[in-house]
C-alpha cells in the first residue's frame, strides 16, 4: 500500500466556511492542512457582499477571528430597503425589521480583501499545529482505499490522507459530486448571481446615500425591470465602492433566454439609481457565480465517511425573499464540523464525526433556517400553475388594486416577517407580479434621468485577469437543442457575440443547415452555469489558473 502524507484534518477551500473550520480545528490543537486553488484566498470567490453575525448562531466570524470587522470588512450595514418597480414608478418598503431580526451585526465585504485577511490568520493558526495553508492547489477528487474515503487527490501534489476532509470548496464542489452528495441536474435548484463593483469615493458614498463614515446601507430591487425573470437586484455600500448585482432563478433565466449582463444593465440604467450615480459610473470588476437554493438542495446529511461538506458545497445558502444569507451559515457549519471532529476524536472514534456534525446542524437550528418546514409543507400548492394563474388575475383586477391600496402597510409588514418569508413560493407571482403591482398602485414616478453607460460585455471580460491553462470544460453534445441555452445563460456569452465562452454557429452539411454550439474556455469566469443548462463535462481549472478576481 502506497504511503502518502497524512494530516489529522484537510480543509479544502479558504473562504469563510473553510477558514472557520480551520480556525476551530487549530484551537483544538488538531493538525490541519488547508488547500486553496486560487493564487490567493479570495481570488476565486464572489458574493453579493453581506456577512451577518446572527445572535442565534453557534459561531460568528468575528468571534473566531478577533478584529475581523475592523480589518477585513467594508461598512456596517444598518439600513435595508426594498424598491418595488413598475416602469419609472417606485414604491419603497423599509425592511429594517427583517434585517435586524436575529442580527447582532451585518457588514458589507469584498471577498478578495476579506478572504486574504482570513487566510493569513488561518495560516498562522494551523502552522502552530503542524499544518498550514497552501494556495495554487486544486483538489480534484477523493482518495479511496477499499471503497472508503481516506483523503484527497490533487492536480499539483501527491494524494494526501486525512482523518477528516472538510470540503468548503464552493458551489461547484468537485468533492461533493465525487461523493454523490450533490448534482447539477435541475436548473430550478440554483440561482445565478451577477455582480459589478463600481468605484465611488468615500465622501460621495456618504453624501449620496446620506450616511456617515462607518455606516452603510443595502437596497434591493424587484418588479418589471428584469424582463419577467424571477429574481431581483441588490446594491450594497462599500468603503469606496458599490456592489451592485442581480440574482435570478436559473430555470427562469434559461426559459426566458435572457442574458445576465443585459439584466444587470437594466438595473444599472434605471432612473432610480441616478440619485446615487449622478452621471458617474466606473466599473472595477464584473463577476458571476451560481448560488444554491437551500430550500431545495441544502443537504440534510452533508457527510459521507470522512468527508464533511460546509457552505455552498453543502447547499447552505439561505435565499427567502429579501433574506439573503450564505457566508454566516458557512461559518456556523465550518465551526460545527470542526467541533464534531474534535468531539469524535476525544471519544476515540473519528468515524463518528459526520453523524455528530449532522446532529449539531439540527440542534443549533442551522438546518431549520436553511430548509424551513413551512416551505416544504406549502410549496406544492403555492407553486402550482393553477393557483398562480388565479392569483395573477386577482392581483391585476380592480379588486386586487383596491386591496393593495387598502392593505399596503400589511404588505410591507409581510416583507418583514420571517414566518411569511419562510414559505414564499418560487414563482413569477412572488418575484415579478407582486412588486410590479405594488409599484403600479402605490408608487410614485422617479424624477431625473440616468444616462450612464455600463461597459460592453467584451470590455467587461477584457478587464478581468486570467492565467489560462488547459481547457477545463468539454461540450459533450454540441447540438443547439442540448447546449444552446448556455449561449444566453452564460454571463460572459450572448447571442451574436463572438468573444464569450459559448457561441452559436450554423453548420452546413450536405445541403442542410444545423445550429451547433462551440466553446472557448479562455474567458470563463467559472460560475458553473453551463454545467447545469448544457450537456458538458465541467471541472475547475488547475491551481492558480483561470480567472482571478481582485474584488470578489
Amino acid at each position: 500500500m502506497t504511503e502518502y502524507e497524512h494530516y489529522e484534518a484537510v480543509v479544502v477551500g479558504a473562504g469563510p466556511g473553510g477558514a472557520a473550520a480551520a480556525a476551530a480545528l487549530a484551537e483544538q490543537n488538531i493538525e490541519t492542512l488547508v488547500l486553496e486553488r486560487g493564487v490567493d484566498a479570495g481570488s476565486k470567490n464572489v458574493s453579493g457582499g453581506l456577512i451577518y453575525g446572527e445572535e442565534s448562531a453557534p459561531y460568528t466570524i468575528d468571534n473566531l477571528f478577533p478584529g475581523f470587522r475592523e480589518a477585513a470588512a467594508e461598512r456596517p450595514v444598518d439600513e435595508y430597503y426594498m424598491h418595488n418597480i413598475a416602469g419609472e414608478k417606485v414604491k419603497t418598503f423599509d425592511l429594517n425589521r427583517i434585517h435586524h431580526h436575529d442580527t447582532e451585526w451585518c457588514d458589507a465585504v469584498l471577498r478578495r480583501k476579506m478572504d486574504s485577511w482570513l487566510a493569513e490568520r488561518v495560516h498562522e493558526k494551523t502552522r502552530e499545529t503542524g499544518g498550514g495553508l497552501l494556495t495554487d492547489v486544486r483538489v480534484n477528487g477523493l482518495l479511496r482505499e477499499g471503497g472508503e474515503i481516506v483523503g484527497v487527490t490533487c492536480d499539483e501534489l501527491d494524494p494526501i490522507k486525512a482523518d477528516v476532509v472538510i470540503a468548503a470548496d464552493g458551489v461547484n464542489s468537485e468533492l461533493a459530486r465525487d461523493a454523490g452528495l450533490m448534482d447539477w441536474e435541475e436548473p430550478e435548484d440554483w440561482f445565478q448571481g451577477v455582480k459589478a463593483v463600481v468605484d465611488m469615493e468615500p465622501s460621495a458614498v456618504n453624501d449620496r446615500f446620506d450616511i456617515d463614515d462607518g455606516e452603510g446601507v443595502a437596497h434591493l430591487f424587484g418588479g418589471d425591470l428584469f424582463d419577467g425573470v424571477r429574481g431581483g437586484g441588490f446594491l450594497y455600500t462599500n468603503e469606496d465602492s458599490l456592489s451592485i448585482g442581480t440574482v435570478f432563478h436559473l430555470d427562469s433565466l434559461a426559459e426566458k433566454r435572457a442574458e445576465p449582463h443585459e439584466l444587470l444593465d437594466n438595473l444599472l440604467t434605471h432612473p432610480l439609481l441616478d440619485q446615487w450615480f449622478q452621471g458617474e459610473y466606473e466599473e472595477h470588476e464584473y463577476a458571476a457565480k451560481l448560488v444554491p437554493d437551500s430550500k431545495k438542495v441544502a443537504h440534510p446529511s452533508p457527510h459521507r465517511g470522512r468527508l464533511l461538506l460546509v457552505g455552498d458545497a453543502a447547499g447552505q445558502m439561505q435565499a427567502q425573499g429579501p433574506i439573503i444569507k450564505g457566508m454566516n451559515h458557512a461559518v456556523s457549519a465550518g465551526g460545527l464540523a470542526a467541533e464534531a471532529f474534535s468531539e469524535a476524536k476525544t471519544r476515540g472514534n473519528t468515524d463518528a464525526a459526520g453523524d455528530l456534525y449532522e446532529q449539531k446542524l439540527n440542534e443549533e437550528g442551522v438546518m431549520k433556517k436553511l430548509r424551513p418546514s413551512r416551505y416544504r409543507a406549502t410549496h406544492r400548492v403555492t407553486e402550482s400553475s393553477v393557483l398562480n394563474k388565479v392569483q395573477g388575475g386577482l392581483v391585476n383586477s380592480p379588486v386586487g388594486t383596491a386591496g393593495i391600496k387598502l392593505f399596503g402597510g400589511v404588505l410591507e409588514r409581510a416583507f418583514n416577517s420571517p414566518f411569511v418569508l419562510g414559505m414564499v413560493p418560487d414563482t413569477r407571482f412572488s418575484y415579478v407580479t407582486v412588486p410590479e403591482r405594488i409599484a403600479e398602485v402605490l408608487g410614485d414616478p422617479v424624477e431625473g434621468e440616468n444616462d450612464i453607460q455600463p461597459p460592453e460585455l467584451d470590455d467587461r471580460i477584457g478587464d478581468l485577469t486570467y492565467n489560462v491553462g488547459d481547457p477545463h470544460i468539454e461540450v459533450l453534445d454540441n447540438s443547439f437543442e442540448a447546449s444552446g441555452t448556455a449561449v444566453t445563460a452564460c454571463p460572459v456569452s450572448a447571442e451574436g457575440f463572438g468573444g464569450g465562452c459559448y457561441r452559436e454557429e450554423t453548420v452546413k452539411t450536405n445541403g442542410t443547415e444545423e445550429k451547433k454550439v462551440s466553446l472557448d474556455t479562455q474567458p470563463c469566469v467559472e460560475c458553473g452555469t453551463c454545467a447545469v443548462v448544457a450537456d458538458t463535462h465541467w471541472e475547475h481549472p488547475s491551481g492558480g489558473k483561470g480567472v482571478e478576481y481582485k474584488q470578489g
